[in-house]
C-alpha cells in the first residue's frame, strides 16, 4: 500500500484535508516538496480520491435524517434505480447490503413534511421499489475515516 510517511501525511490529512502541506512537512519533518510528491502520487494510485468539506447539516436547513433499507421487486432492477436514487438531492448516501434489502440509504430532509414527500413521492415511485422502512437519525454520535496504521499510538 504505502510506506509509513505516507501514512503519516494520510492520517493528518484525515483529520484535516485543508491543512498545507508546509506545515505537514514542517510536523514530518521532511521537504515540502516531498509531501507534495507523495501526495499527487496516492492520488494518481486512487487512494486519495479526493477532498471536500463538511457541511453541517442541521445549520444548512436539513433538521431530519433517516436511514431506509429499499427492497426491490427484482435485484436485477438494482442498477436503474439507484440511477433514480442519484437523482434526488436529498439522497445522500447509497449502499448495497446483504439481508433483507438491497439497497440501503441516507436521506436528509428540513422536516418531517419534506421527509415524507422525499419516501412517499419521490422514492417509493420508483419503478421496481417494492418497500421501504426507514430508521430516523436522531444525530451523528461520532463519524470519522478508515483507520491508519502509521506505528504511532492515536491516544
Amino acid at each position: 500500500m504505502t510506506d509509513l510517511t505516507d501514512k503519516k501525511i494520510l492520517k493528518l490529512l484525515q483529520k484535516d484535508g485543508r491543512r498545507p502541506y508546509s506545515e505537514i512537512a514542517k510536523m514530518l519533518n521532511i521537504s515540502n516538496t516531498m509531501v507534495h510528491q507523495r501526495v499527487a502520487k496516492m492520488k494518481q494510485k486512487g487512494l486519495i480520491t479526493g477532498q471536500s468539506i463538511q457541511l453541517d447539516e442541521r445549520k444548512m436547513g436539513y433538521e431530519w435524517s433517516a436511514f431506509t433499507g429499499i427492497i426491490l421487486k427484482e435485484d436485477s432492477n438494482s442498477e436503474s434505480i439507484i440511477k433514480a436514487l442519484k437523482e434526488i438531492p436529498e439522497v445522500t448516501e447509497c449502499y448495497y447490503i446483504t439481508g433483507q434489502y438491497t439497497l440501503y440509504i441516507r436521506i436528509v430532509a428540513r422536516n418531517s413534511e419534506h421527509m415524507r414527500s422525499v419516501l412517499y413521492g419521490k422514492i417509493d415511485h420508483i419503478p421496481g421499489v417494492l418497500k421501504t422502512e426507514s430508521l430516523i437519525d436522531f444525530g451523528t454520535a461520532f463519524k470519522r475515516g478508515v483507520p491508519i496504521d502509521d506505528g504511532v499510538s492515536s491516544s
